[in-house]
């Protein structure tokens, strides 16, 4: 273990591990601290933006030989998921080091991990003299474990992101379990939770009531039910499609009703849904409000939430970054799996802009524990991260 403990990267790592940025209500400083005080001992120029008050953003910069062109983004987010801390073998703000290697730590997958990966690999190419064409940022962001109201969205519609000039972006993808190959996201599913409201007469729980609002809850459940046992079949043999590729729908909430033997007059249920890359948003909110004329009288439906949709990056060969990305993966002996994200990741802010952004986090042979007990990553799969990012920034920054 002396070898990892006394790694001077992976003691930074550990050392950001340690600070308990958990949602909600985070106090960012010592993120900001942190941060700020590694840029400058890296010797890197680094500035720290506050769009919305006591919500930093943290950048930090490799000057490029030619700063008038496009410059490359690289993301990462400060906060981190709340913890049971009984369910963890080690506590989870002490960056445990094992005897074998593993940092146990929440963040050390969800994604402080990444983020200094992107740090790290920056200040090797300015502590090594190394000069890249074009400028890159490592900006940390705050809030995206809640939606990113504050963090990435603000940023990214404020002049402080336009003044960056950015004409590529990474963010987090995910650990990939195998040796060789990486995981990147090259778009997200657009989410919509939409919360759909039973109307009917009350009365007597004996009556078969002509206007009965559980008869219309029945028929809007059954509709909702069916699309999802439909797009639930395509994730199963043979067709096996990738979960990111399907549109999920989930109940989440059910509302309504006074006491048993009387028949309610409002029953509403809310369902979580992310929609599939592929799918006409407008023609799927036809859909619903067919559904809820088709159930009756009284039914309506509302969006609780409306994301818009965000168009993927494109893999097709038009995107010379992305291309740039396959080469040199392929040099390294690696692969890539190009999925569609299955959740959300501030990247779908960034892409708003007509911005292309691959969601790539380089840590190979490694379990997936993202928002799970005893998250861990292992030491030498962290620095070869580092190593892995260190070949793609030369090559992206060099396009």
């Amino acid at each position: 273990m002396a070898a990892w403990e006394n790694d001077e990267e992976i003691m930074r790592f550990r050392e950001y591990l340690k600070i308990p940025s958990v949602q909600p209500d985070v106090d960012y400083s010592a993120c900001v601290e942190f941060l700020t005080a590694q840029a400058r001992l890296m010797n890197l120029p680094v500035v720290v933006h506050e769009i919305v008050p006591k919500k930093p953003v943290v950048v930090v910069t490799l000057q490029g030989l030619q700063p008038d062109l496009p410059s490359i983004l690289l993301n990462s987010h400060m906060d981190v998921v709340p913890v049971n801390e009984e369910l963890w073998t080690y506590p989870p703000f002490e960056a445990k080091l094992t005897d074998d290697g593993f940092i146990y730590a929440r963040g050390s997958q969800d994604m402080k991990s990444t983020g200094m990966i992107y740090l790290e690999a920056i200040s090797r190419f300015n502590k090594s003299g190394k000069r890249l064409k074009r400028t890159t940022h490592v900006s940390f962001v705050p809030d995206e474990e809640i939606g990113s109201t504050y963090g990435m969205k603000a940023f990214s519609e404020s002049q402080e992101f336009k003044n960056l000039n950015v004409g590529f972006g990474m963010d987090e993808s995910a650990p990939s379990p195998e040796p060789d190959e990486l995981i990147v996201f090259n778009g997200e599913r657009t989410s919509r939770q939409v919360k759909v409201t039973c109307k009917g007469e009350p009365g007597h729980g004996a009556l078969l009531d002509i206007d009965n609002a559980g008869e219309k809850f029945y028929t809007i459940l059954s509709k909702f039910m069916s699309l999802r046992a439909e797009e639930k079949r395509k994730t199963l043999p043979p067709i096996n499609t990738f979960i990111g590729d399907v549109t999920t729908i989930n109940l989440t909430q059910v509302e309504g009703g006074v006491m048993v033997n009387v028949l309610p007059e409002v029953l509403s249920a809310t369902f979580d849904v992310r929609i599939a890359p592929d799918v006409d948003l407008d023609e799927f909110g036809n859909m619903i409000e067919a559904w809820c004329k088709e159930a009756g009288e009284g039914v309506t439906f509302e969006y609780l939430v409306k994301n818009p949709q965000v168009y993927s990056t494109k893999t097709d060969g038009s995107v010379p970054f992305w291309n740039s990305l396959v080469e040199v993966i392929k040099k390294m002996g690696l692969k890539l799996k190009c999925v569609t994200c299955p959740g959300a990741t501030d990247a779908r802010f960034v892409r708003l802009h007509n911005i292309p952004v691959i969601n790539f986090t380089p840590i190979l042979n490694t379990p997936l524990y993202v928002h799970a007990h005893n998250e861990r990553v292992h030491a030498d799969m962290y620095k070869k991260g580092i190593d892995i990012m260190e070949k793609v920034l030369e090559a992206l920054a060099n396009v």
